[in-house]
């Protein structure tokens, strides 16, 4: 399938390619910045005015003397000094360069998680262009990429994995999958059934085993996503790579006395990675194991 015109400079021009695909990835990190920050607060006061009408409370809720916070509005401030960033402070890693990780009003530190966010969002863009090039499996799997950076912070930062994203990406991927983009249509219906159950039912076992919730309902969704994008075979590999990732780190924190040992580890990063390791290079991955096996 060939390639419209305006995006025959592209094909033509790897560098150009390149290039263009590390600002897109730059723009969207911060973009991503804000999701991180702003969803979860947005999904928190959505619950605060669902349970006051529930309870039919009559005292407003602690939201509604401040502007409602959406993706856009308000405005960017600096959470020290309410500062507004302005556009020539708002440039992606490069304003954080020349402002030297401080705000320009009260000096304090920016945290630097905002430029890592965009240069990671920027490599893992780059790496999805030059392995797919100009095809449709590239629009598709940078949303995916993207989409799965947010998720994987915003669980880091408040064990949440949004219904917001996780829930449409499962209708993508089953919408995909019509085309053939990354799975059929069975291997995407099995996959998102499959990828939902497996940890559901390892969910389930753990509780009747330890009285206790070893996963939340967010990781179910999450994997069942990725069964709906990439199809049930890459389940397995998928939740071998997140859970052998996922140990090593966890028992390094705990051993290390960064993590106690009864706190819960959020677990969607790790799905989040393997993920995204699965779309990228699970057939080599695949190859590579076969042939060392000597099944191959």
């Amino acid at each position: 399938m060939s390639v419209p015109v305006w995006l025959e400079p592209l094909e033509t021009n790897p560098c150009l390619l390149s290039t263009s695909a590390v600002l897109l990835g730059l723009v969207l990190g911060s973009f991503l910045n804000v999701v991180i920050l702003r969803l979860p607060r947005m999904l928190e006061a959505s619950w605060r005015r669902d349970c006051a009408e529930l309870l039919g409370s009559d005292a407003p809720a602690p939201e509604t003397d401040a502007p409602p916070l959406s993706l856009s509005q308000p405005a960017s401030t600096c959470p020290a000094c309410g500062h507004r960033i302005r556009a020539h402070e708002n440039i992606p890693i490069l304003s954080y360069l020349l402002l030297r990780g401080r705000c320009s009003a009260c000096k304090n530190r920016i945290s630097p998680r905002y430029p890592l966010i965009e240069g990671l969002t920027a490599l893992l863009t780059l790496i999805v262009v030059i392995h797919f090039g100009l095809t449709v499996q590239t629009a598709a799997a940078l949303v995916l990429t993207w989409s799965l950076i947010a998720l994987a912070v915003i669980d880091l930062d408040t064990q949440l994995l949004p219904d917001a994203i996780t829930l449409p990406l499962i209708w993508i991927g089953l919408a995909l999958s019509l085309f053939g983009v990354f799975a059929l249509p069975e291997e995407a219906i099995v996959g998102a059934i499959a990828g939902y159950l497996s940890l559901w039912v390892v969910f389930q076992l753990f509780r009747l085993a330890t009285g206790k919730e070893g996963l939340g309902y967010g990781d179910f969704k999450l994997l069942a996503l990725l069964g709906a994008w990439l199809g049930w075979t890459a389940l397995p590999q998928i939740i071998l790579l997140s859970a052998l990732v996922g140990a090593l780190v966890g028992i390094g924190l705990i051993l290390s006395g960064r993590h106690a040992s009864d706190k819960p580890l959020p677990f969607g990063p790790y799905l989040a990675a393997a993920g995204w390791i699965s779309l990228i290079w699970g057939e080599s991955i695949n190859n590579a194991y076969l042939r060392l096996s000597g099944l191959g």
